[in-house]
């Protein structure tokens, strides 16, 4: 999806990031950085407060491909080198162990999506707000957002996301897919939603919850818990059979979700792995009325190719009413058009408007990227 709008822009501390134009500065000073730095920088600021791993920047930033720890290292170090930043006493980019990087500025932000009109996705945000109106009212969802690559899937969540946090009484868990080579780790994408769950506000009844309806996953989660609350829990779960984990989660999400709705929203499910589908699976075949909202992400064709367990459930769950699928479409001509007037600040006449369509196809990505 595309907005009508100037770029997006980051700020932190006297820090201003342009990501449309990919520009850095501070103050009127323009501050040079490598394009893969600045994507690196751009990332890291957009989820300010949360450990970003380096497999996440390999996916995120890099595009999947395989890059060394020096490599990664050498972009924060321009990073650093850019923001003046330290180290040892950081600022604004703190190294977390061997795991990855986490940016500190809180006040990141960008420019709030719900200001303007959407282009082109009205019918999507429409059917998403009918949804969570629904699981409300205890009737449990599960949406998938569907669409190729550069379509505007992501950003249709983030506008949804960001329309909800004006609303008091919703909680949102998030978590991203990542590219594996193998099996990957089980469950990834729900690990991380529960965790920056648990670390967010009201995170102590998360734990509460977890503690008691899902110990199998907290003891996945040791930085929600003491040192001595993990060998606990690590003796509780000891023998435990693998398929609990499917059980537990369940109870807890509907737990969770009795107090105040939940929207569980997972990216790019085309990459996930088998054991996240399947739970997936089981949360939605459950009778019982719950508050829940499952919000997913994927790419058909990546799909077809790399998560046949994932089609399949979708078909089966389609074929029952338990999921609905809103496949989303290239923008229209008079879509364009409306995005164009808005970039450009006024009118613009037929034949710009069709040159801009039969350059991008409509695709929201590549309109993103015109100069």
């Amino acid at each position: 999806m595309t907005r009508p709008q100037s770029p997006h822009t980051l700020t932190f501390g006297p820090f201003r990031l342009e990501t449309v134009t990919g520009r850095l500065s501070r103050h009127d000073d323009v501050i040079p950085l490598r394009p893969r730095s600045l994507a690196m920088l751009q990332y890291l600021a957009e989820h300010p407060g949360r450990l970003i791993t380096k497999a996440e920047l390999h996916q995120q930033v890099w595009a999947g491909s395989h890059v060394s720890d020096d490599v990664l290292r050498a972009s924060v170090r321009d990073i650093r080198r850019a923001l003046g930043d330290d180290a040892n006493a950081p600022q604004y980019l703190e190294t977390v162990g061997r795991q990855g990087y986490r940016f500190l500025q809180g006040s990141a932000t960008l420019p709030s999506q719900a200001e303007g009109p959407v282009v082109g996705r009205q019918s999507e945000m429409e059917q998403l707000q009918d949804r969570i109106g629904r699981a409300a009212g205890g009737e449990r969802q599960f949406v998938l957002l569907s669409g190729e690559p550069g379509i505007g899937k992501t950003t249709v969540v983030k506008l949804f996301l960001e329309r909800m946090a004006e609303r008091h009484g919703v909680q949102v868990a998030q978590g991203q897919c990542l590219v594996h080579f193998g099996d990957g780790e089980a469950y990834h994408p729900l690990l991380e939603a529960l965790g920056r769950l648990g670390q967010g506000t009201g995170g102590a009844d998360v734990i509460s919850v977890l503690q008691r309806y899902a110990p199998m996953w907290l003891v996945q989660l040791p930085a929600l818990v003491s040192g001595t609350e993990l060998e606990r829990l690590q003796r509780q779960v000891q023998g435990a059979a693998q398929a609990r984990m499917v059980r537990e989660l369940s109870e807890a999400l509907e737990v969770l979700a009795a107090e105040m709705p939940l929207i569980l929203v997972l990216e790019d499910l085309h990459w996930s792995d088998v054991a996240t589908v399947e739970l997936l699976a089981a949360i939605a075949q459950r009778p019982a009325p719950a508050r829940l909202f499952v919000l997913g992400t994927y790419r058909p064709a990546d799909a077809a190719v790399h998560a046949q367990a994932l089609r399949n459930v979708i078909q089966e769950l389609r074929g029952r009413g338990q999921c609905d699928e809103l496949s989303m479409e290239l923008l229209r001509t008079e879509d364009v058009t409306t995005y164009a007037a808005g970039r450009l600040g006024g009118a613009v006449s037929a034949a710009l408007a069709t040159l801009i369509y039969e350059h991008t196809e409509g695709n929201p990505l590549f309109m993103g990227s015109l100069r």
